[in-house]
Protein backbone atom coordinates (compact mmCIF):
# COMPACT_ATOMS: atom_id res chain seq x y z
CA UNK A 1 0.00 0.00 0.00
CA UNK A 2 2.77 2.61 0.84
CA UNK A 3 4.23 2.10 -2.63
CA UNK A 4 1.29 2.20 -4.71
CA UNK A 5 0.32 5.61 -2.15
CA UNK A 6 4.29 6.64 -3.13
CA UNK A 7 3.50 5.75 -7.10
CA UNK A 8 0.58 8.14 -7.14
CA UNK A 9 2.28 10.90 -5.25
CA UNK A 10 5.19 11.05 -7.91
CA UNK A 11 2.13 10.65 -10.94
CA UNK A 12 0.49 13.87 -9.84
CA UNK A 13 3.68 15.72 -8.76
CA UNK A 14 5.03 15.02 -12.33
CA UNK A 15 1.57 16.02 -14.14
CA UNK A 16 1.83 19.38 -11.82
CA UNK A 17 5.60 20.06 -12.79
CA UNK A 18 4.36 20.07 -16.21
CA UNK A 19 1.84 22.02 -16.48
CA UNK A 20 2.55 25.50 -17.61
CA UNK A 21 3.92 27.89 -14.99
CA UNK A 22 3.53 31.89 -14.92
CA UNK A 23 6.24 34.26 -15.16
CA UNK A 24 7.58 35.54 -12.05
CA UNK A 25 4.95 38.02 -10.25
CA UNK A 26 2.32 35.46 -10.59
CA UNK A 27 -0.41 34.74 -13.23
CA UNK A 28 -1.26 38.72 -13.78
CA UNK A 29 -2.03 39.19 -17.25
CA UNK A 30 -4.16 41.57 -19.81
CA UNK A 31 -5.81 39.44 -21.69
CA UNK A 32 -9.48 39.30 -21.57
CA UNK A 33 -11.93 40.05 -24.07
CA UNK A 34 -15.58 41.28 -23.17
CA UNK A 35 -18.18 41.70 -25.94
CA UNK A 36 -20.75 44.38 -26.64
CA UNK A 37 -23.61 42.50 -26.70
CA UNK A 38 -26.76 44.94 -27.95
CA UNK A 39 -26.71 48.47 -29.81
CA UNK A 40 -29.88 50.56 -29.97
CA UNK A 41 -29.31 53.73 -32.06
CA UNK A 42 -25.82 55.75 -32.02
CA UNK A 43 -23.45 53.48 -30.36
CA UNK A 44 -19.29 54.13 -30.78
CA UNK A 45 -16.04 53.04 -29.41
CA UNK A 46 -12.37 54.60 -29.48
CA UNK A 47 -9.62 52.09 -29.11
CA UNK A 48 -6.80 54.60 -27.72
CA UNK A 49 -7.63 57.91 -26.35
CA UNK A 50 -5.34 60.15 -23.52
CA UNK A 51 -6.31 60.20 -20.24
CA UNK A 52 -10.45 61.13 -20.61
CA UNK A 53 -11.82 59.67 -23.48
CA UNK A 54 -14.60 62.86 -23.20
CA UNK A 55 -11.96 64.75 -23.60
CA UNK A 56 -9.08 63.87 -25.94
CA UNK A 57 -10.23 65.40 -29.16
CA UNK A 58 -7.20 63.70 -30.92
CA UNK A 59 -8.87 60.39 -30.03
CA UNK A 60 -9.94 58.25 -33.18
CA UNK A 61 -13.84 57.24 -32.91
CA UNK A 62 -15.68 54.27 -34.75
CA UNK A 63 -19.23 53.15 -35.09
CA UNK A 64 -19.52 50.10 -32.42
CA UNK A 65 -20.96 47.02 -34.12
CA UNK A 66 -22.81 44.28 -32.64
CA UNK A 67 -20.61 41.76 -31.10
CA UNK A 68 -17.55 44.26 -30.74
CA UNK A 69 -14.71 42.56 -29.30
CA UNK A 70 -13.75 45.03 -26.23
CA UNK A 71 -10.11 45.17 -24.58
CA UNK A 72 -8.69 47.10 -22.29
CA UNK A 73 -8.20 50.70 -22.89
CA UNK A 74 -11.09 50.90 -25.19
CA UNK A 75 -13.83 53.32 -24.50
CA UNK A 76 -18.09 53.35 -25.62
CA UNK A 77 -20.07 55.88 -25.73
CA UNK A 78 -23.83 56.71 -26.63
CA UNK A 79 -25.61 59.42 -27.82
CA UNK A 80 -29.07 59.20 -28.89
CA UNK A 81 -28.96 55.06 -28.20
CA UNK A 82 -28.36 52.45 -25.69
CA UNK A 83 -25.53 49.78 -25.22
CA UNK A 84 -24.91 46.40 -23.52
CA UNK A 85 -21.56 44.61 -22.35
CA UNK A 86 -21.40 41.25 -21.13
CA UNK A 87 -18.55 39.79 -18.93
CA UNK A 88 -17.02 36.30 -19.35
CA UNK A 89 -18.84 35.62 -15.82
CA UNK A 90 -22.57 36.49 -16.26
CA UNK A 91 -21.69 40.63 -15.12
CA UNK A 92 -23.17 42.61 -17.81
CA UNK A 93 -23.22 46.87 -18.44
CA UNK A 94 -26.02 49.12 -19.24
CA UNK A 95 -25.30 52.59 -20.98
CA UNK A 96 -28.08 54.93 -21.18
CA UNK A 97 -28.12 57.77 -23.57
CA UNK A 98 -25.59 60.25 -23.68
CA UNK A 99 -23.02 58.15 -21.83
CA UNK A 100 -19.19 57.54 -21.96
CA UNK A 101 -17.49 54.08 -20.21
CA UNK A 102 -13.89 53.78 -20.40
CA UNK A 103 -13.14 49.99 -19.74
CA UNK A 104 -9.55 51.11 -17.61
CA UNK A 105 -8.57 47.37 -16.35
CA UNK A 106 -9.61 44.16 -17.63
CA UNK A 107 -7.24 41.79 -16.05
CA UNK A 108 -6.89 38.46 -14.74
CA UNK A 109 -4.65 37.52 -11.42
CA UNK A 110 -4.48 33.90 -10.65
CA UNK A 111 -7.20 33.11 -12.08
CA UNK A 112 -9.82 36.23 -10.82
CA UNK A 113 -11.25 38.69 -13.38
CA UNK A 114 -10.43 42.09 -12.33
CA UNK A 115 -12.46 45.27 -13.65
CA UNK A 116 -11.95 48.36 -13.25
CA UNK A 117 -14.50 51.04 -14.97
CA UNK A 118 -14.90 54.44 -15.82
CA UNK A 119 -18.15 56.57 -16.29
CA UNK A 120 -17.08 59.90 -17.47
CA UNK A 121 -20.70 60.59 -18.49
CA UNK A 122 -24.30 59.90 -18.05
CA UNK A 123 -26.11 56.71 -16.37
CA UNK A 124 -25.37 53.27 -16.39
CA UNK A 125 -26.67 50.03 -14.29
CA UNK A 126 -24.07 47.42 -13.41
CA UNK A 127 -25.18 43.50 -13.04
CA UNK A 128 -22.36 41.75 -10.81
CA UNK A 129 -21.97 38.18 -10.72
CA UNK A 130 -18.47 37.64 -9.87
CA UNK A 131 -16.79 34.43 -9.47
CA UNK A 132 -13.92 33.33 -6.63
CA UNK A 133 -11.85 36.17 -6.03
CA UNK A 134 -13.26 38.61 -9.07
CA UNK A 135 -13.43 42.25 -8.18
CA UNK A 136 -15.13 45.03 -9.84
CA UNK A 137 -15.75 48.42 -9.64
CA UNK A 138 -17.34 51.88 -11.40
CA UNK A 139 -15.17 54.98 -10.74
CA UNK A 140 -18.08 57.83 -11.33
CA UNK A 141 -17.56 62.15 -10.67
CA UNK A 142 -17.54 61.70 -6.98
CA UNK A 143 -17.12 58.17 -5.59
CA UNK A 144 -16.22 54.36 -6.53
CA UNK A 145 -18.46 51.86 -6.36
CA UNK A 146 -16.97 47.98 -5.27
CA UNK A 147 -19.19 45.58 -5.70
CA UNK A 148 -17.35 41.84 -4.68
CA UNK A 149 -20.95 40.22 -4.15
CA UNK A 150 -24.17 39.48 -6.81
CA UNK A 151 -25.45 42.61 -7.02
CA UNK A 152 -27.23 45.26 -9.09
CA UNK A 153 -26.64 48.88 -8.99
CA UNK A 154 -27.27 52.41 -10.80
CA UNK A 155 -24.34 55.07 -10.98
CA UNK A 156 -25.47 58.65 -12.24
CA UNK A 157 -22.98 60.78 -12.93
CA UNK A 158 -23.85 64.16 -13.41
CA UNK A 159 -21.63 67.96 -13.42
CA UNK A 160 -22.69 69.07 -9.79
CA UNK A 161 -23.07 65.56 -8.18
CA UNK A 162 -23.22 62.10 -8.49
CA UNK A 163 -25.88 59.26 -7.29
CA UNK A 164 -25.59 55.82 -6.82
CA UNK A 165 -28.87 53.36 -6.71
CA UNK A 166 -28.57 49.74 -5.54
CA UNK A 167 -31.39 47.76 -6.55
CA UNK A 168 -29.83 44.14 -5.36
CA UNK A 169 -27.61 43.62 -3.02
CA UNK A 170 -25.01 45.25 -1.36
CA UNK A 171 -21.56 47.58 -2.55
CA UNK A 172 -19.01 49.92 -0.97
CA UNK A 173 -18.62 53.22 -1.63
CA UNK A 174 -15.55 54.89 -1.77
CA UNK A 175 -15.00 58.44 -1.38
CA UNK A 176 -12.48 60.51 0.29
CA UNK A 177 -10.85 57.57 1.64
CA UNK A 178 -13.81 56.37 3.60
CA UNK A 179 -15.85 53.39 2.73
CA UNK A 180 -19.39 53.19 3.27
CA UNK A 181 -21.31 50.05 2.82
CA UNK A 182 -25.18 50.38 0.84
CA UNK A 183 -27.60 47.85 0.88
CA UNK A 184 -30.41 47.27 -2.05
CA UNK A 185 -33.05 49.98 -1.54
CA UNK A 186 -30.98 52.93 -0.99
CA UNK A 187 -29.20 55.85 -2.63
CA UNK A 188 -25.54 57.58 -2.15
CA UNK A 189 -25.83 61.12 -3.46
CA UNK A 190 -22.85 63.80 -3.56
CA UNK A 191 -23.97 67.52 -4.34
CA UNK A 192 -21.10 69.49 -5.12
CA UNK A 193 -23.08 72.43 -5.08
CA UNK A 194 -24.16 71.65 -0.82
CA UNK A 195 -21.13 72.53 0.97
CA UNK A 196 -22.52 71.97 4.87
CA UNK A 197 -24.25 68.27 4.04
CA UNK A 198 -22.59 67.26 0.49
CA UNK A 199 -23.62 63.51 0.87
CA UNK A 200 -27.12 62.22 1.33
CA UNK A 201 -28.21 58.85 1.90
CA UNK A 202 -31.81 57.76 0.95
CA UNK A 203 -34.48 55.69 -0.83
CA UNK A 204 -34.14 54.40 -3.95
CA UNK A 205 -36.98 56.58 -6.16
CA UNK A 206 -39.26 55.21 -8.97
CA UNK A 207 -38.24 53.21 -11.86
CA UNK A 208 -37.53 55.18 -14.99
CA UNK A 209 -38.19 53.60 -18.27
CA UNK A 210 -34.14 52.76 -18.84
CA UNK A 211 -34.35 50.80 -15.45
CA UNK A 212 -37.17 49.00 -16.47
CA UNK A 213 -35.40 48.44 -19.99
CA UNK A 214 -32.18 46.85 -17.85
CA UNK A 215 -34.29 44.55 -15.87
CA UNK A 216 -36.33 43.23 -18.84
CA UNK A 217 -32.94 42.43 -20.40
CA UNK A 218 -31.17 40.83 -17.29
CA UNK A 219 -34.58 38.48 -17.11
CA UNK A 220 -34.21 37.29 -20.49
CA UNK A 221 -30.40 36.77 -20.64
CA UNK A 222 -30.72 34.69 -17.30
CA UNK A 223 -33.74 32.73 -18.61
CA UNK A 224 -32.14 31.95 -22.08
CA UNK A 225 -28.28 31.07 -20.86
CA UNK A 226 -30.37 28.50 -18.00
CA UNK A 227 -32.23 26.82 -21.17
CA UNK A 228 -28.39 26.78 -22.99
CA UNK A 229 -26.52 25.21 -20.21
CA UNK A 230 -28.84 22.02 -20.49
CA UNK A 231 -26.03 21.40 -23.45
CA UNK A 232 -23.27 23.50 -22.79
CA UNK A 233 -21.17 22.65 -19.08
CA UNK A 234 -19.48 26.33 -19.41
CA UNK A 235 -18.79 27.71 -15.11
CA UNK A 236 -16.31 29.48 -16.22
CA UNK A 237 -17.61 31.44 -19.29
CA UNK A 238 -21.38 32.74 -19.85
CA UNK A 239 -21.46 35.22 -22.55
CA UNK A 240 -23.18 34.76 -25.54
CA UNK A 241 -24.96 31.48 -24.35
CA UNK A 242 -28.48 33.67 -23.82
CA UNK A 243 -28.29 34.04 -28.01
CA UNK A 244 -27.68 30.48 -28.87
CA UNK A 245 -31.28 29.69 -27.55
CA UNK A 246 -32.96 32.68 -28.68
CA UNK A 247 -31.81 32.41 -32.35
CA UNK A 248 -30.83 28.75 -32.74
CA UNK A 249 -30.76 25.08 -31.83
CA UNK A 250 -28.12 22.23 -30.00
CA UNK A 251 -28.59 18.88 -32.00
CA UNK A 252 -26.89 15.75 -30.98
CA UNK A 253 -24.06 14.73 -32.94
CA UNK A 254 -22.39 10.86 -32.75
CA UNK A 255 -18.69 11.86 -31.59
CA UNK A 256 -19.13 15.62 -30.84
CA UNK A 257 -22.16 15.51 -28.25
CA UNK A 258 -24.30 18.59 -28.63
CA UNK A 259 -23.98 20.95 -31.45
CA UNK A 260 -25.51 24.19 -32.47
CA UNK A 261 -26.80 25.76 -35.41
CA UNK A 262 -29.05 28.69 -36.12
CA UNK A 263 -32.04 28.78 -37.95
CA UNK A 264 -32.74 29.05 -41.66
CA UNK A 265 -29.52 27.69 -42.82
CA UNK A 266 -29.15 25.25 -45.17
CA UNK A 267 -26.37 22.88 -46.38
CA UNK A 268 -24.64 25.83 -48.83
CA UNK A 269 -24.36 28.07 -45.85
CA UNK A 270 -20.98 29.85 -45.00
CA UNK A 271 -20.83 30.48 -42.02
CA UNK A 272 -18.20 33.42 -42.65
CA UNK A 273 -19.81 35.38 -45.13
CA UNK A 274 -21.62 38.28 -43.46
CA UNK A 275 -19.50 40.32 -41.08
CA UNK A 276 -16.78 42.30 -40.58
CA UNK A 277 -13.36 42.35 -41.30
CA UNK A 278 -11.24 43.91 -38.16
CA UNK A 279 -7.67 44.33 -37.34
CA UNK A 280 -6.77 45.10 -33.52
CA UNK A 281 -3.32 45.61 -32.99
CA UNK A 282 -3.15 43.29 -29.72
CA UNK A 283 -5.72 40.63 -31.47
CA UNK A 284 -4.81 40.92 -35.26
CA UNK A 285 -7.21 40.13 -38.18
CA UNK A 286 -10.74 39.08 -36.64
CA UNK A 287 -14.12 38.54 -37.76
CA UNK A 288 -17.57 40.37 -36.67
CA UNK A 289 -20.57 38.90 -37.03
CA UNK A 290 -23.89 40.79 -38.11
CA UNK A 291 -25.43 37.80 -36.56
CA UNK A 292 -27.22 38.66 -33.04
CA UNK A 293 -25.58 35.37 -32.20
CA UNK A 294 -22.57 35.36 -33.72
CA UNK A 295 -20.23 35.90 -30.87
CA UNK A 296 -19.36 32.57 -29.18
CA UNK A 297 -19.31 30.63 -32.93
CA UNK A 298 -16.92 33.68 -33.33
CA UNK A 299 -14.23 33.51 -31.26
CA UNK A 300 -14.89 30.17 -29.11
CA UNK A 301 -15.21 26.43 -30.03
CA UNK A 302 -14.85 24.99 -33.30
CA UNK A 303 -16.77 23.98 -36.62
CA UNK A 304 -18.03 20.19 -37.81
CA UNK A 305 -19.55 19.98 -41.17
CA UNK A 306 -22.61 16.67 -40.92
CA UNK A 307 -25.39 16.18 -43.11
CA UNK A 308 -26.85 19.47 -42.29
CA UNK A 309 -23.87 21.69 -43.01
CA UNK A 310 -22.23 23.67 -40.70
CA UNK A 311 -22.47 23.40 -37.11
CA UNK A 312 -20.75 24.84 -34.34
CA UNK A 313 -19.13 22.78 -32.35
CA UNK A 314 -18.78 23.77 -28.38
CA UNK A 315 -15.25 22.46 -27.86
CA UNK A 316 -13.98 24.06 -24.22
CA UNK A 317 -16.82 24.05 -22.54
CA UNK A 318 -17.35 20.80 -21.04
CA UNK A 319 -16.77 18.76 -23.93
CA UNK A 320 -14.01 15.86 -24.72
CA UNK A 321 -10.88 17.63 -27.30
CA UNK A 322 -9.33 20.32 -27.37
CA UNK A 323 -9.97 23.89 -26.68
CA UNK A 324 -9.53 24.83 -30.05
CA UNK A 325 -6.84 25.39 -32.77
CA UNK A 326 -5.22 28.38 -33.73
CA UNK A 327 -3.68 32.24 -32.39
CA UNK A 328 -5.50 31.68 -29.35
CA UNK A 329 -5.89 35.31 -27.01
CA UNK A 330 -5.94 34.79 -23.28
CA UNK A 331 -6.88 32.11 -20.08
CA UNK A 332 -4.94 28.73 -20.39
CA UNK A 333 -3.30 27.95 -17.21
CA UNK A 334 -2.01 29.67 -14.36
CA UNK A 335 -0.85 28.86 -11.33
CA UNK A 336 -0.76 25.56 -9.77
CA UNK A 337 -2.45 24.07 -13.29
CA UNK A 338 -5.50 25.82 -12.75
CA UNK A 339 -7.26 26.36 -15.53
CA UNK A 340 -9.21 29.65 -16.30
CA UNK A 341 -11.26 29.17 -19.15
CA UNK A 342 -11.71 29.02 -22.73
CA UNK A 343 -9.01 30.91 -25.28
CA UNK A 344 -10.73 33.70 -27.31
CA UNK A 345 -10.00 33.26 -31.13
CA UNK A 346 -10.06 36.76 -33.19
CA UNK A 347 -11.90 33.89 -35.58
CA UNK A 348 -12.51 30.79 -35.06
CA UNK A 349 -11.21 29.15 -38.60
CA UNK A 350 -7.35 28.63 -39.90
CA UNK A 351 -5.58 30.67 -42.60
CA UNK A 352 -4.64 29.15 -45.38
CA UNK A 353 -2.32 30.37 -48.58
CA UNK A 354 -1.81 28.55 -51.98
CA UNK A 355 0.87 30.33 -54.27
CA UNK A 356 -1.11 33.82 -54.17
CA UNK A 357 -4.18 32.88 -53.00
CA UNK A 358 -5.59 33.09 -49.59
CA UNK A 359 -8.65 31.59 -47.80
CA UNK A 360 -9.88 30.47 -44.69
CA UNK A 361 -11.00 27.06 -43.33
CA UNK A 362 -13.74 26.42 -40.51
CA UNK A 363 -11.77 25.47 -37.20
CA UNK A 364 -12.63 21.65 -36.71
CA UNK A 365 -12.07 20.57 -32.98
CA UNK A 366 -9.07 17.97 -34.05
CA UNK A 367 -7.31 20.68 -35.93
CA UNK A 368 -3.20 20.57 -34.45
CA UNK A 369 -0.99 23.55 -34.63
CA UNK A 370 1.23 23.28 -38.05
CA UNK A 371 -0.99 20.58 -39.27
CA UNK A 372 -2.98 20.74 -42.57
CA UNK A 373 -6.69 21.49 -41.06
CA UNK A 374 -9.33 18.77 -41.02
CA UNK A 375 -11.83 20.93 -42.92
CA UNK A 376 -9.56 21.36 -45.33
CA UNK A 377 -11.50 18.58 -47.10
CA UNK A 378 -14.93 20.71 -47.42
CA UNK A 379 -13.10 23.52 -49.07
CA UNK A 380 -11.37 26.61 -48.65
CA UNK A 381 -13.19 30.13 -48.99
CA UNK A 382 -10.82 32.37 -50.95
CA UNK A 383 -10.79 36.03 -50.16
CA UNK A 384 -11.04 38.69 -52.77
CA UNK A 385 -11.61 42.21 -52.25
CA UNK A 386 -11.89 41.90 -48.35
CA UNK A 387 -14.66 39.22 -48.73
CA UNK A 388 -15.10 36.16 -48.73
CA UNK A 389 -15.62 33.90 -51.76
CA UNK A 390 -17.78 30.60 -52.47
CA UNK A 391 -16.32 27.80 -51.15
CA UNK A 392 -13.43 26.02 -53.66
CA UNK A 393 -12.68 22.77 -53.22
CA UNK A 394 -8.62 22.24 -53.67
CA UNK A 395 -7.42 20.14 -56.42
CA UNK A 396 -5.66 16.97 -55.72
CA UNK A 397 -2.33 18.61 -57.01
CA UNK A 398 -2.90 22.18 -54.88
CA UNK A 399 -0.96 22.40 -52.23
CA UNK A 400 -2.75 24.78 -49.30
CA UNK A 401 -0.25 25.84 -45.81
CA UNK A 402 -1.60 27.43 -42.64
CA UNK A 403 -0.15 30.98 -41.97
CA UNK A 404 -0.66 32.77 -38.77
CA UNK A 405 -2.39 35.79 -40.45
CA UNK A 406 -3.37 36.75 -44.09
CA UNK A 407 -1.07 39.12 -45.48
CA UNK A 408 -1.54 43.02 -45.50
CA UNK A 409 -2.69 43.20 -49.25
CA UNK A 410 -5.54 40.08 -48.62
CA UNK A 411 -7.44 42.59 -46.10
CA UNK A 412 -6.13 45.70 -46.81
CA UNK A 413 -8.99 48.09 -44.76
CA UNK A 414 -11.45 47.50 -42.07
CA UNK A 415 -15.46 48.00 -43.18
CA UNK A 416 -15.94 49.91 -39.73
CA UNK A 417 -17.11 53.35 -40.20
CA UNK A 418 -15.74 56.53 -38.49
CA UNK A 419 -17.64 58.43 -36.55
CA UNK A 420 -17.31 61.73 -34.15
CA UNK A 421 -15.98 62.38 -30.82
CA UNK A 422 -18.85 62.45 -28.24
CA UNK A 423 -20.10 65.55 -26.61
CA UNK A 424 -20.49 66.79 -23.29
CA UNK A 425 -24.26 66.74 -22.37
CA UNK A 426 -25.46 69.47 -19.54
CA UNK A 427 -26.94 67.52 -16.76
CA UNK A 428 -28.50 68.33 -12.98
CA UNK A 429 -28.73 65.77 -10.28
CA UNK A 430 -30.28 69.49 -7.97
CA UNK A 431 -33.96 67.88 -9.80
CA UNK A 432 -33.29 64.82 -8.12
CA UNK A 433 -31.95 61.23 -8.20
CA UNK A 434 -32.18 60.69 -11.86
CA UNK A 435 -30.70 62.64 -14.36
CA UNK A 436 -31.99 65.75 -16.15
CA UNK A 437 -30.75 67.21 -19.07
CA UNK A 438 -30.40 70.86 -18.86
CA UNK A 439 -32.83 73.18 -21.34
CA UNK A 440 -31.04 75.99 -22.99
CA UNK A 441 -33.33 78.22 -20.70
CA UNK A 442 -32.28 76.18 -17.99
CA UNK A 443 -30.92 78.67 -14.72
CA UNK A 444 -27.80 75.90 -14.20
CA UNK A 445 -25.19 76.80 -16.80
CA UNK A 446 -21.90 75.35 -17.41
CA UNK A 447 -18.81 76.92 -17.13
CA UNK A 448 -16.31 75.43 -19.14
CA UNK A 449 -13.45 77.16 -17.41
CA UNK A 450 -13.89 75.69 -13.95
CA UNK A 451 -15.39 72.53 -15.45
CA UNK A 452 -18.75 72.26 -13.29
CA UNK A 453 -22.08 73.83 -13.61
CA UNK A 454 -23.10 77.03 -12.00
CA UNK A 455 -26.25 78.98 -11.48
CA UNK A 456 -26.57 82.17 -12.84
CA UNK A 457 -29.45 83.69 -10.79
CA UNK A 458 -29.16 82.82 -7.22
CA UNK A 459 -26.45 84.56 -5.33
CA UNK A 460 -26.63 81.33 -2.45
CA UNK A 461 -25.50 78.92 -4.97
CA UNK A 462 -22.88 81.28 -6.40
CA UNK A 463 -21.83 81.80 -2.88
CA UNK A 464 -21.44 78.12 -2.27
CA UNK A 465 -20.23 77.22 -5.46
CA UNK A 466 -16.91 80.24 -4.76
CA UNK A 467 -16.76 78.43 -0.91
CA UNK A 468 -16.73 74.55 -2.16
CA UNK A 469 -13.85 75.83 -5.11
CA UNK A 470 -11.43 77.35 -2.70
CA UNK A 471 -11.83 74.31 0.09
CA UNK A 472 -11.74 71.43 -2.46
CA UNK A 473 -10.40 72.95 -5.52
CA UNK A 474 -6.89 70.90 -5.34
CA UNK A 475 -9.21 67.16 -4.84
CA UNK A 476 -11.92 67.99 -7.12
CA UNK A 477 -9.70 68.74 -10.07
CA UNK A 478 -6.64 66.96 -9.26
CA UNK A 479 -5.91 64.20 -12.11
CA UNK A 480 -3.67 61.05 -11.06
CA UNK A 481 -1.79 59.46 -13.41
CA UNK A 482 -1.36 55.63 -11.88
CA UNK A 483 0.54 53.49 -13.87
CA UNK A 484 -0.51 49.51 -12.47
CA UNK A 485 1.32 46.79 -13.97
CA UNK A 486 0.92 46.08 -17.22
CA UNK A 487 -1.81 48.78 -18.26
CA UNK A 488 -2.72 49.35 -21.67
CA UNK A 489 -2.16 53.07 -20.72
CA UNK A 490 -0.62 55.01 -17.82
CA UNK A 491 -1.71 57.91 -18.52
CA UNK A 492 -5.55 58.14 -18.18
CA UNK A 493 -7.12 60.41 -15.92
CA UNK A 494 -7.37 58.17 -13.05
CA UNK A 495 -9.47 61.07 -10.63
CA UNK A 496 -13.12 62.94 -11.75
CA UNK A 497 -13.64 65.78 -9.15
CA UNK A 498 -13.26 63.95 -5.70
CA UNK A 499 -13.57 60.34 -7.15
CA UNK A 500 -10.10 58.31 -6.83
CA UNK A 501 -9.85 55.30 -9.00
CA UNK A 502 -9.57 52.37 -6.28
CA UNK A 503 -6.42 50.20 -6.39
CA UNK A 504 -6.14 47.45 -8.12
CA UNK A 505 -6.80 44.87 -5.74
CA UNK A 506 -3.82 41.64 -4.36
CA UNK A 507 -5.42 38.12 -5.29
CA UNK A 508 -3.64 35.40 -3.50
CA UNK A 509 -2.14 33.07 -5.40
CA UNK A 510 -4.35 29.70 -4.95
CA UNK A 511 -2.71 27.10 -2.57
CA UNK A 512 -0.22 24.44 -4.50
CA UNK A 513 -2.07 21.51 -5.34
CA UNK A 514 -2.14 19.07 -2.69
CA UNK A 515 -2.24 14.83 -3.26
CA UNK A 516 -3.54 12.26 -1.35
CA UNK A 517 -4.25 8.55 -2.23
CA UNK A 518 -7.93 8.87 -2.12
CA UNK A 519 -7.65 11.98 -4.56
CA UNK A 520 -5.04 10.47 -7.01
CA UNK A 521 -6.96 6.84 -7.22
CA UNK A 522 -8.33 8.07 -10.41
CA UNK A 523 -5.57 9.16 -12.25
CA UNK A 524 -3.53 7.64 -14.61
CA UNK A 525 -5.58 7.77 -18.27
CA UNK A 526 -6.75 10.87 -19.19
CA UNK A 527 -5.73 14.07 -17.20
CA UNK A 528 -8.91 15.31 -16.53
CA UNK A 529 -9.09 14.27 -13.14
CA UNK A 530 -5.66 16.06 -12.09
CA UNK A 531 -6.63 19.44 -13.48
CA UNK A 532 -9.80 18.88 -11.84
CA UNK A 533 -8.22 18.18 -8.94
CA UNK A 534 -5.76 20.87 -9.08
CA UNK A 535 -8.94 23.40 -9.46
CA UNK A 536 -10.76 21.93 -6.33
CA UNK A 537 -13.56 21.50 -8.28
CA UNK A 538 -15.23 18.06 -9.55
CA UNK A 539 -17.71 19.74 -12.26
CA UNK A 540 -16.74 22.09 -15.54
CA UNK A 541 -14.08 19.69 -16.82
CA UNK A 542 -15.65 16.69 -18.79
CA UNK A 543 -13.70 13.23 -20.16
CA UNK A 544 -10.21 13.80 -21.41
CA UNK A 545 -10.57 17.60 -22.50
CA UNK A 546 -8.24 19.30 -19.52
CA UNK A 547 -5.38 17.88 -20.37
CA UNK A 548 -2.01 19.13 -19.32
CA UNK A 549 -1.10 20.15 -22.91
CA UNK A 550 -1.83 22.09 -25.97
CA UNK A 551 -4.40 24.56 -24.56
CA UNK A 552 -2.75 27.92 -25.11
CA UNK A 553 -0.06 28.41 -22.86
CA UNK A 554 0.65 29.37 -18.99
CA UNK A 555 -1.67 32.27 -17.66
CA UNK A 556 -2.93 33.16 -21.23
CA UNK A 557 -0.39 35.29 -21.80
CA UNK A 558 -1.57 37.27 -24.81
CA UNK A 559 -1.85 36.76 -28.32
CA UNK A 560 0.42 33.61 -29.40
Amino acid sequence: MKRLSLTFLCMGLAAWLVMPRPADGGDVSHARIVRLSLVQGDVRFAREFHKDALEDSRATWEVAPLNLPIRQGYAVATDNGRAEVEFENGAMAFLSANTVLEFYDLSLDEGAHITRLILRQGSGIFYVHPGQNDYFSVTGGDFSVEANGRSRFRLDNFDDGSNLSVEQGQVNVLRNKTTKALVKGQTYSVDIYNASAPVTVARVGDDDDFDKWVSGRIDAVATATAYSSQYVNSSDYTSGFADLYNYGAFYNVPGYGFCWQPFGVGIGWNPFAFGNWYNDASLGWGFISFAPWGWLPYHYGSWIFGPMGWMWAPTGFGFAGGYGYGPGYGYGYGSGGVYHGPIYHPITAVWVHSGGNVGLVPLNPADKPGKAPVNLAQGVYMIRDNALMATTTPASSEKWSVIKDPPRSALATTTLAASTQPTRVSRTILAGTRPVTLSRDSTIVYDPAQHRFVNNTTARVNEVESKVASENAAERDAVTNEKINGAHNSNVATTMRGANLPARPHISPPAPPSYSHASNAGMGGSGAATAETMSGSSSGHSSSGASSGGHGGGGGGGHH
